[in-house]
């Protein structure tokens, strides 16, 4: 069966995009800090109001802070009210009441301030390190099962910071638990990880709020130390990483024309579609980010 494309809510990178991302298919966001990647990520989560009825959620993974500036940014741009995910007295079959389970964001990490590659940590600090992984788990499928039963069908996963290798970095570790074991997986195993023995009793609810995985669309916005362009096309993608199980690749960095320097994307990959393959400027400008400086 055909679905229908993901639209980004950015006309003009749908059409560079042969008409949007595809649904059930994870998209890397890559650029330094500053350039645009987290405005893209909130057009992407908004245009789901108009495409399914329910914005995109988003789960921040920084582990340094301070904000990615989402509620600054949604609030701009849309008037969107972020709502934070309260984790603190919930219990699984709170996913079942919408008020609570229907969240716009969730950020683990807050307030760690921690490195996130194993290069940066002792042997105890990475067994640490894992430890809070693994107790935050439970919240993790919390938030995205939640919202998934409620009609949520794309996400956005900002906050990864940049690492030499996607191997050692705790955070690629952290996001393909979550790409296999919530985003990928169908539903009711996803429902199983997340009541464990309490499942059967859950079960006729599970299938009222069953959902298709692949109607799900992801976007996973990544630091990267390079700045420039021309940089980005150039880095190698490490064979078997996030980036090259990625269907789409989205690289935006930093132009030089003379003594002007611009900001501009392109389209490294889009598995499956025809796209664009030039490289094109945009700007950021009070209605956010406008591939081609189109208003």
């Amino acid at each position: 069966m055909t679905r229908e494309r993901i639209s980004t809510g950015l006309p003009r990178l749908d059409e560079l995009l042969g008409g949007g991302l595809q649904p059930g298919t994870l998209t890397v966001v890559l650029g330094a800090t500053g350039i645009g990647k987290t405005q893209l990520g909130l057009h992407f989560a908004q245009q789901g109001l108009r495409q399914e009825g329910e914005r995109g959620i988003i789960f921040d993974m920084s582990s340094r802070g301070d904000s990615q500036s989402h509620a600054e940014y949604a609030r701009r741009l849309f008037g969107w009210e972020l709502s934070e995910a309260i984790t603190d007295g919930r219990t699984a079959e709170d996913v079942w009441q919408r008020n609570t389970a229907r969240s716009d964001s969730l950020h683990l990490f807050r307030q760690s301030g921690r490195r996130v590659t194993t290069s940066d940590l002792d042997f105890d600090q990475q067994r640490e390190w894992k430890a809070e992984m693994n107790r935050k788990l439970g919240e993790t499928i919390r938030f995205f099962y939640g919202n998934f039963a409620h009609g949520v069908r794309r996400c956005v996963i900002d906050g990864v910071e940049p690492a030499d290798r996607a191997s050692d970095s705790f955070q690629f570790e952290l996001f393909e638990y979550i790409s296999h074991q919530i985003l990928r997986k169908d539903a009711e195993w996803v429902a199983r990880d997340l009541f464990r023995e309490r499942f059967r009793e859950n079960a006729r609810r599970v299938c009222e709020h069953a959902y298709e995985a692949a109607d799900v669309g992801s976007l996973l916005l990544c630091t990267t130390k390079e700045v420039m362009l021309d940089d980005l096309l150039a880095r190698p993608l490490e064979s078997g990483d996030v980036l090259s199980n990625a269907n789409s690749v989205i690289l935006m960095g930093k132009t030089r024309a003379g003594s002007k320097i611009g900001r501009a994307l392109h389209i490294a990959k889009h598995r499956g579609s025809a796209c664009d393959d030039g490289i094109h400027p945009f700007v950021i400008n009070e209605r956010g980010l406008c591939p081609d400086g189109a208003g």
